[in-house]
């Protein structure tokens, strides 16, 4: 399977900016890396509320068959992580490297 990677953009109640990032960064990220996603890197624009950051899947699945995975795994249920708590928008794109 070739990779796929994604660039994830979501923006975020402002209130709520830290909070957020800081339940994806102890409590998403580790589970997604368990699930065989690599994080590239992420970054915080406070003017415009946003959390940004790139995620990609190699594997025997597709990236679709291991987000899926991800999503109904008790791990992930046991977490209690609402995003729609924290999330008023969200843009996923598949990018290509350019370099």
């Amino acid at each position: 399977m070739p990779r796929t990677v994604q660039l994830r953009t979501y923006t975020v109640r402002p209130e709520k900016l830290d909070e957020w990032v800081m339940h994806w960064r102890d409590l998403v990220v580790p589970l997604r890396r368990e699930f065989g996603f690599k994080v590239h890197g992420a970054w915080m624009d406070r003017e415009r509320s946003q959390h940004t950051w790139v995620i990609s899947y190699e594997g025997p699945e597709t990236f679709e068959e291991r987000n899926a995975a991800y999503w109904a795994s008790p791990e992930r249920e046991a977490m209690g992580l609402d995003p729609s708590q924290y999330l008023v928008d969200e843009e996923v794109r598949v990018v290509e490297d350019a370099l």
